[in-house]
């Protein structure tokens, strides 16, 4: 039998962790949109746990839709080249949208997804990351709903892979 068993690295956050912050998002997010519906699009593969948790913890009524994009080829550095892979399905004009983001990192990624976004005249654009490593940033994007800060280090768990490898592990674990 298998057991999951975190990476000796210094960033480690925990199952009830992720869930506590987690569901203070979820409140904050339906405080900020009484009275509307958002409509969160999850930046695949990444994002889609954190999504899954997301979505349950906010109170009302809302829509959601998946893209996917790359940038990183094979390796664990960025090319600084994004390209779509998977677009959405549902028009975002006049809607107040969130993206949920699983990481930030250099903020190439996120800033290509919110100008692509922003061209598609949507009423808001927010964004919602698990994680961001403000250390790594070569491009300053705002992150409106943000669970945790982390130094610099290549994590895993929780949505995040290890060659593609380890998405499922209920915590957020580094490698030393």
């Amino acid at each position: 039998m298998n057991v999951f068993r975190p990476g000796n690295g210094k960033v480690q956050i925990g199952e009830a962790q992720i869930a506590k912050r987690i569901r203070e998002l979820g409140e904050q997010i339906r405080l900020d949109y009484q009275g509307q519906e958002p409509h969160l699009i999850c930046v695949l593969n990444g994002a889609f746990i954190f999504m899954a948790d997301l979505v349950r913890a906010i109170d009302m009524p809302l829509t959601m839709d998946f893209l996917a994009v790359s940038s990183y080829g094979n390796s664990q550095k960025t090319s600084g080249e994004v390209e779509l892979i998977k677009d959405l399905r549902l028009p975002i004009a006049g809607r107040h949208v969130i993206v949920v983001e699983d990481i930030v990192d250099t903020g190439i990624t996120i800033n290509y997804l919110l100008r692509m976004l922003e061209a598609r005249q949507p009423a808001s654009l927010k964004i919602a990351a698990l994680l961001s490593k403000p250390s790594r940033r070569q491009i300053e994007v705002p992150i409106h709903y943000l669970g945790f800060e982390i130094e610099d280090a290549f994590v895993y768990g929780y949505g995040l892979d290890r060659s593609q490898f380890d998405r499922n592990l209920p915590f957020i674990t580094s490698q030393a």
